[in-house]
């Protein structure tokens, strides 16, 4: 008897292993540099604002930051922390969450879980190899504005991370980096997980089937409903705000832990207190996700036409 034969149109799903690309790193870097250079460092300074400031309204985080400078205020460490930062956690991003959903995948995940586990990889990537630093270097520009604001001439940013390094040294100027990177593995593992279950929400509605394009519009919804969801976990956004600021309190506890920040925050501020800047939280997420997923895939397709060469970067 001969061996049935595959239906018509029908191909089976394979999984392959595609090269590593500079392409790949470079489009992340400049997708997320578009990120924050738009929307995502003002919203990144409210939500920063309300975090450390829990006592303030939304309207006093507002006029505090313009106090600090008007619309510059908004935009405070955008050049150069805040582009470094996002040049390069963009690509660490792209390049290991790419790596990671192709490894889970091979061992039989489905897309979903694949997603899952490429944004977590990337997360915690994104925080040991380029976020502890740069968070430093965003946090001395806030002090040396503040120090600024009492009459007195601050020191250069360089010399004060400099002193944090010599008086702390390499824990000092990653301060507050394991919250930093449970907060990145849990925002990208969300964005990317929602955002694609979001996607097979949008097909089952749609009737479009697993190998169909979305349009524009469904990429966006799908990845803004991703990132509005993932700022479930702004509690851990909160307590590496609070490791990572400057203020003196008699109650703080000396050697600042995830827990123990935690159990500060709710003794001093209740439940509220952490979940304070959550609305400008959903706004980023929003906005970094529609840039990184939605944004990042139109990208790809035009860099693929341009250059006649297949990307790659999964996301």
């Amino acid at each position: 008897m001969a061996a049935a034969a595959p239906l018509a149109g029908v191909e089976p799903k394979t999984l392959e292993k595609k090269p590593i690309k500079f392409s790949n790193l470079l489009l992340g870097g400049g997708l997320n540099m578009f990120e924050v250079t738009t929307l995502g460092q003002p919203l990144e300074v409210v939500k920063t604002t309300m975090a450390a400031n829990r006592a303030d309204s939304f309207g006093g985080a507002l006029s505090r930051i313009w106090a600090r400078g008007g619309v510059a205020g908004y935009y405070q460490g955008l050049i150069p922390w805040a582009w470094i930062e996002a040049s390069t956690k963009g690509a660490v991003l792209l390049f290991v969450a790419s790596e990671a959903e192709y490894y889970a995948k091979s061992f039989g995940a489905s897309d979903f879980v694949g997603g899952i586990s490429g944004g977590m990889a990337g997360g915690v990537a994104q925080a040991y190899a380029t976020m502890g630093f740069c968070t430093c270097m965003k946090t001395v520009e806030i002090t040396k504005h503040k120090i600024a604001a009492k009459g007195v001439k601050p020191p250069s940013t360089f010399t004060t991370f400099m002193d944090i390094y010599r008086k702390e040294g390499i824990r000092g100027i990653n301060k507050g980096v394991n919250a930093v990177a449970i907060r990145q593995t849990t925002n990208w593992g969300s964005r990317f997980g929602l955002s694609r279950l979001a996607e097979q929400g949008i097909r089952k509605v749609t009737g479009k089937d697993e190998g169909q394009k979305l349009s524009g519009w469904e990429k966006v919804l799908a990845s803004g409903l991703g990132g509005g969801l993932s700022a479930w976990n702004q509690p851990i956004e909160v307590i590496r705000v609070e490791m990572q600021s400057k203020k003196d309190d008699p109650n703080r506890p000396k050697k600042m832990t995830v827990g123990n920040t935690a159990r500060y925050i709710y003794g001093s501020n209740g439940l509220k207190g952490l979940y304070r800047g959550v609305t400008p939280r959903i706004g980023l997420g929003v906005w970094q996700t529609i840039c990184m997923v939605a944004l990042g895939d139109m990208a790809k397709e035009a860099v693929e036409k341009l250059t006649g060469e297949a990307v790659t970067a999964k996301h």
